[in-house]
């Protein structure tokens, strides 16, 4: 028998989070009711009390509910529960969270779910669940299930939803993961122009007995990537790919976030780094790139993906980007920089050649690397079999025998 935490706002949608809590217990399972409401009274008892939550977090109740900031409780609240919940996961009293709410019940209830590790079981019902949920997913595994009615009652509709929900957490609490020959496991980031290093890298490495763990660098890519190592999951790390830099510091559509290429060194994961696909910033169709970028060079990479090439001061800058992240590692590290080309469409002769570009990015990156950071330098291409070959030599040699 499992437990099921239902967290929500008890002073306005209690007794449909009370439905949900009974569903739960038809199927044999204990529930702990975790009120993380504010403005009002709660409608029914929950057995973790608001002030509680409250209070485990560091808030101020009194003076929320004295101020009646919707926003500012929502921010603070989101904040204790978090605290709450992970302190119960890590304690082994909860076995799965469930939350249904609208747009402060979600954005509460989510970001507890988001502090919570992939594979526990998270349930989310929400009128937020179409269109972009990323800000209410994050990296994680949240199960987002539409309410297709508000969260205000019950009636035919929200009965079937809510108690379908009940049954999909119980379901995930319930199944058994059947382990698998679980390897030591290498996280590697790939784009479209990258691929053929990546994937001669992973064959070799899995030969070697690794499990190769690729993510596509598409700004939700890198960030899972990220929160994964960040995880302790990771034994070593193939960052092949950092493209996401370029979007990031250029306004790409595909940025990572300002701390892509930290986990590993913040929590001293061996690793290699290169400069994979740093020529390009991703927008989507001609017309959506901005008009402060008319004149530049592009590449239509399919009709719904345009690159742009990145010049020789943006790529100077994102060399010393990369070296401040690079220097804060506290494990092994190595830099190998492909002289013959950064991506499939910067090799000479291809659309993005610029020699003065990557010259700048390789003289940037190694000028603020510490002296103790090796950076080797090969004549050959990123997609060449050798780059791919001594990218896996250098992450064997920093993660030292096995």
């Amino acid at each position: 028998m499992a437990t099921i935490a239902v967290l929500g706002t008890f002073d306005t949608k209690g007794m449909e989070h009370a439905f949900v809590a009974a569903q739960i217990r038809r199927r044999g399972h204990q529930t702990l009711l975790i009120d993380v409401g504010a403005l009002d009274a709660p409608q029914i008892q929950p057995d973790i009390t608001r002030d509680e939550v409250a209070i485990f977090g560091g808030v101020d109740l009194r003076a929320l509910i004295t101020r009646r900031d919707r926003g500012e409780t929502v921010g603070a609240m989101a904040k204790a529960a978090t605290a709450m919940v992970v302190r119960l996961q890590n304690e082994g009293k909860i076995h799965g969270l469930i939350s249904l709410g609208g747009g402060g019940g979600t954005s509460i209830a989510t970001a507890a779910m988001q502090a919570l590790p992939v594979g526990f079981p998270k349930v989310m019902v929400s009128t937020l669940a179409s269109g972009n949920t990323s800000p209410y997913v994050g990296v994680k595994d949240i199960v987002m299930v539409p309410s297709i009615v508000d969260v205000s009652g019950l009636n035919q509709i929200s009965r079937t939803i809510l108690t379908r929900a009940a049954g999909a957490i119980c379901g995930m609490v319930e199944v058994e993961v059947v382990a698998g020959n679980d390897r030591p496991v290498i996280v590697a980031s790939m784009f479209g122009n990258t691929t053929r290093c990546v994937e001669h890298a992973r064959r070799l490495l899995e030969a070697k007995g690794f499990e190769v763990l690729v993510f596509h660098a598409t700004g939700t890519g890198g960030r899972t990537m990220e929160s994964l190592i960040d995880a302790g999951l990771v034994e070593g790390v193939l960052d092949i790919t950092t493209t996401e830099w370029a979007d990031e510091l250029v306004g790409g559509i595909l940025g990572a976030g300002p701390t892509r290429c930290e986990a590993a060194a913040k929590r001293g994961v061996p690793a290699i780094l290169t400069p994979g696909c740093l020529d390009m910033v991703n927008f989507q169709e001609p017309e959506s790139v901005p008009e402060r970028f008319r004149g530049r060079r592009f590449y239509q990479h399919n009709p719904k993906v345009t690159l742009m090439r990145t010049t020789p001061s943006e790529c100077a800058e994102l060399g010393r980007i990369l070296a401040q992240k690079v220097n804060l590692s506290k494990a092994p590290v190595t830099v190998l920089l492909p002289l013959r080309g950064i991506s499939v469409i910067s090799a000479p002769g291809q659309p993005f050649y610029d020699p003065e570009a990557d010259a700048a990015l390789f003289a940037s990156w190694k000028a603020g690397l510490r002296s103790d950071i090796l950076v080797r330098e090969l004549d050959c291409a990123i997609n060449d079999p050798e780059f791919a070959e001594a990218c896996v030599e250098a992450l064997l040699k920093n993660m030292g025998p096995r």
